[in-house]
């Protein structure tokens, strides 16, 4: 059963990964946009790191980690969108009454995503060495960096699946994404450090699994990273993830009842 699971997962994620292909446009944009942001955002705040308290240093090596995590959020987010469409297109309706296991439906978009955060990650990285960012962490580090960006996006991406078979409208998810998105970045230490920012905000981060994933990100690409707090927010992450797939789940066996 897990065997058969995993295979056609892996065939749903290659059938996503063939409609991305066929986007030209929209691949070039996935990988454009975040480059803008690390260029924008860096020119943009580079003088923080002289504020009393930031700790000088590289803004550009303190906002990478950031820009990759934004970007895991930002693109998984969306994830949902391809679902319904094939709600609409009565795709799902015809894998219903075929022999294909249930959960696979659900797996193979996350997969598809998550080689998609992986690739851009890599591509955010290269880029922010090209630019004068430095990762003593080094190789083991960035895998970290990426590991963490891939549950996170795989935490966002089964909440933009369950959100979709939930509402089954493009308007509501739009809608729900940025509503959880926006909030969730900006309330991390993406862009500044969690110290100078209000009271409040500290608070919040430590319950801010975007946080968590920024936060270990930048631990394991630190010169002496503490692997112990690494791995315990990516922990903290997966629970997220797991959670999030199991309402996932849920919201795909309430649509079987109701079709």
């Amino acid at each position: 059963m897990t065997l058969a699971i995993t295979r056609q997962s892996w065939y749903m994620a290659v059938r996503w990964i063939r409609a991305l292909l066929r986007q030209p446009w929209f691949v070039a944009i996935t990988l454009v946009q975040p480059v803008i942001w690390l260029l924008l955002f860096g020119a943009l705040f580079k003088k923080v790191v002289e504020i009393p308290g930031f700790g000088g240093g590289s803004y550009i090596t303190y906002l990478t980690p950031g820009i990759v995590v934004m970007t895991a959020l930002f693109s998984s987010g969306w994830n949902g969108m391809g679902m319904i469409k094939d709600l609409e297109q009565g795709v799902v309706d015809r894998f219903l009454v075929s022999p294909a296991q249930r959960l696979p439906l659900i797996l193979g978009p996350l997969m598809q995503s998550a080689i998609n955060i992986a690739i851009q990650s890599l591509i955010i990285v290269g880029l922010g060495l090209i630019v004068g960012a430095s990762f003593p962490g080094g190789v083991a580090g960035v895998i970290a960096l990426v590991v963490v960006a891939v549950i996170l996006g795989t935490a966002m991406g089964a909440m933009s699946n369950g959100v979709a078979l939930v509402a089954r409208k493009e308007e509501t998810l739009i809608g729900a994404v940025n509503l959880i998105i926006l909030p969730l970045t900006f309330l991390s230490s993406a862009f500044m450090k969690q110290s100078l920012a209000p009271q409040w905000i500290q608070d919040v981060g430590k319950f801010n699994p975007v946080n968590w994933a920024v936060e270990a990100g930048r631990e394991a690409l630190s010169a002496s990273p503490d692997w112990g707090y690494v791995l315990a927010r990516a922990g903290l992450l997966a629970a997220v993830a797991a959670l999030l797939l199991w309402f996932a789940v849920r919201a795909f066996r309430s649509y079987q009842r109701s079709v």
